[in-house]
């Protein structure tokens, strides 16, 4: 994907297209692939993990988010792995492949061509398996797409039998104990938030809006077993930004940050507003219920403390945001008394949290985050296990400039508690490109990886990832 001299000059400071960022182009299949190590024979799915590809060289100013999504996906099964990454062929991204697509992304102006959305849906940030199949989500609220679970090749967009009213936003929950998909939607520009349920059998049973103050820019929600959490964040359009219908965003002083509980199954009307202190959270670890509380675990953000760094010529306030740093924290609200509550947990630098998917909204002990270095760029040295009931972290450090991404806990067959199993993340070592899928045993973490799955072909550095157990998947084609 070469550049020609102009835009190379110009992408020459853009992080996040080289190095272990870079795209790369082939869509590859690999069976039977090479381990260091042994596959245990007790764990048996994928581990699945998207992120930003761009199909062709960027032309102008391109954000990371915007590159085309692409899925990356480990097997295994009977101690065998095999390897496969697609694209995903969302309607935006067949248009742009015609020369079709009028739309850009967040650098550019939004346009409004009478779809749903008015930036380019690359579909490139979360995945998540419901009905027995993946759907491919974007963090902007999109048309979700339906992914085949083992092949990886592209369905269609969903609409849930033609009833979706609107857009699913990523981080989305699909809840593994009902079988349900719970998700959120949101307006740019407009006042507004809905939210809905859809059934195992992938039919459309509730949706709601919610009025709010202004346009709002939320990136993730909770559920428990019989509420969800939405976020009113005070990292929001400016002025200019809104009446310009362009992505520019600053966080407002003014503002407090706000989470709505609301019955699975309730009206807008419905909503309780708890308020806290102003911060801003990209990403949930769990929540549930506790007698009248609802206790919820996420990465709270907390400013970098960095100067524009001026190497990176006109990326560096693209640079300077992207630099994750989140620190574990708990809030509790009393649906009772009204009362709310925030407590920090652990001040080490973490974010990307996963957690048992048999014990999403429900009660659990257990998270793993990605460990965050002082570094510029969004490199990952290792991951950390918390004890959420302690407050205790455990660290399984990466080889030297090796770098992963969101990891995904993968059940052992029969598993007896929460955190027997495995956790799957990919590697890359930036020196050499060479990726790798480790395997870790979640309750002797800081050993080296049981076994080390060789791909045969560079992971790029990406965005989220999930885990599938076998007996959740589809029959394959």
């Amino acid at each position: 994907m070469p550049l020609d001299d102009a835009e190379g000059d110009l992408q020459r400071f853009n992080p996040y297209l080289q190095g272990p960022f870079a795209p790369i182009a082939a869509e590859t299949t690999a069976l039977d692939l090479k381990v260091v190590g042994e596959i245990p024979k007790d764990i048996y799915g994928a581990y699945y993990r998207i992120g930003p590809n761009p199909r062709v060289a960027p032309k102008g100013m391109h954000h990371w988010f915007d590159g085309d999504g692409m899925l990356h996906a480990v097997h295994f099964e009977n101690g065998k792995a095999e390897y496969r990454n697609r694209y995903v062929r969302s309607r935006d991204f067949m248009a742009d492949a015609a020369g079709a697509l009028k739309k850009g992304g967040i650098f550019s102006r939004s346009v409004d061509d009478g779809s749903t959305t008015v930036y380019k849906d690359t579909a490139n940030t979360d995945v998540v398996c419901h009905a027995g199949e993946l759907m491919a989500l974007w963090y902007v609220s999109g048309r979700p797409v339906r992914i085949h679970p083992h092949t990886l090749e592209t369905l269609g967009e969903e609409t849930f039998g033609g009833k979706l009213p609107r857009n699913v936003s990523a981080h989305s929950k699909a809840d593994l104990n009902t079988g349900e998909f719970l998700f959120f939607d949101y307006a740019l520009y407009e006042p507004w938030y809905s939210y809905g349920v859809v059934s195992r059998d992938n039919e459309l049973v509730h949706f709601t809006t919610i009025d709010l103050p202004g346009p709002r820019l939320p990136h993730d929600m909770a559920m428990t077993e019989n509420y969800v959490v939405l976020m009113d964040l005070p990292v929001v359009f400016t002025e200019w930004g809104l009446r310009n219908r362009t992505w520019h965003i600053h966080n407002n002083p003014k503002l407090p940050t706000r989470f709505g509980v609301l019955p699975r199954r309730g009206e807008g009307k419905d909503i309780r507003w708890f308020e806290f202190e102003p911060c801003y959270i990209y990403h949930v670890v769990n929540a549930f219920e506790e007698g009248d509380e609802i206790v919820m675990y996420c990465c709270k953000y907390v400013d970098n403390g960095r100067p524009l760094d001026t190497s990176f010529g006109p990326y560096a306030p693209m640079v300077d945001v992207l630099a994750l740093r989140a620190r574990l924290t708990k809030w509790r609200m009393n649906l009772k008394t009204g009362a709310g509550k925030e407590e920090p947990v652990d001040d080490a630098i973490s974010e990307f949290p996963v957690v048992n998917l048999g014990y999403a909204g429900r009660r659990n002990r257990y998270s793993y985050h990605v460990a965050i270095p002082d570094l510029a760029t969004q490199l990952f040295d290792g991951l950390y296990k918390y004890d959420l009931a302690t407050g205790a972290r455990v660290k399984h450090a990466f080889d030297d400039n090796c770098f992963g991404t969101e990891p995904a806990f993968a059940p052992r067959v029969n598993a007896k508690s929460e955190d027997d199993g495995y956790v799957v993340v990919f590697t890359q070592n930036a020196d050499t490109g060479a990726s790798e899928a480790l395997i870790i045993d979640a309750q002797n973490f800081a050993a080296p990886p049981v076994a080390r799955v060789r791909i045969p072909q560079r992971v790029p550095l990406g965005f989220h990832g999930t885990w599938a157990n076998g007996s959740e998947m589809r029959a394959r084609a």
